[in-house]
């Protein structure tokens, strides 16, 4: 065979093998990215362009990939950061009022809240369906500044200066706006845990 020949095979198999290892990374990959994106967002249709964006992304990437974190590591960063930078492009974080959703305090700084009759205990709510689908819906009505902070500290498990970094803020900005978001959820979901409501 001639060389240009041999050359030509070579290069159809290593465009081949491309492809697969470019469908194997999307199907094992899209469908929690495709969750982290969404949890992110609020918006379906925008988290399945930034999933798009982001595996268009770690195709282009993957050559410089150095393997110090593990590939799904490698790519949640990725997803976060185009979600991130999609929440900037349609300016969604900017700075949106917590106030009324954080507890009342009285003139001595105490807080204002009804007394509690009952406590449900954490199996009830666990293994209560309805119940995490209402603190699911209330982690996404928090005004996005506070609910991104709240969704990378403790639902993603990233630190305050990753978490800073991510978002473009300060430390003592992070720190802040996850004590508020933290107040203002514990105050949404309070009638759940006093047993009050029932979903």
């Amino acid at each position: 065979m001639p060389p240009d020949h041999a050359q030509s095979d070579d290069d159809e198999i290593s465009g081949t093998r491309q492809q697969t290892d470019a469908e194997q990374l999307v199907r094992e990959n899209a469908g929690w990215m495709l969750v982290l994106a969404q949890r992110m967002l609020n918006d379906p249709a925008l988290a399945e362009d930034v999933v798009q964006e982001a595996l268009l992304n770690a195709l282009k990437g993957l050559e410089r990939f150095e393997k110090k974190s593990s590939l799904k590591t490698w790519l949640h960063r990725i997803t976060v950061n185009a979600a991130l930078s999609k929440l900037r492009k349609r300016k969604r974080l900017a700075e949106q009022s917590i106030e009324e959703l954080l507890p009342e305090f009285d003139r001595y700084d105490c807080r204002i809240e009804r007394p509690w009759t009952h406590f449900a205990s954490v199996q009830e709510l666990t293994e209560n369906a309805e119940t995490r689908a209402h603190v699911s819906d209330s982690i996404r009505s928090l005004p996005d500044p506070y609910r991104i902070v709240l969704q990378l500290r403790d639902i993603e498990g990233y630190d305050t200066g990753e978490t800073a970094q991510l978002l473009e803020i300060s430390e003592a900005n992070v720190k802040v706006r996850l004590h508020r978001a933290r107040a203002a959820l514990k105050k949404i979901l309070e009638p759940i845990f006093r047993g009050e409501e029932h979903l």
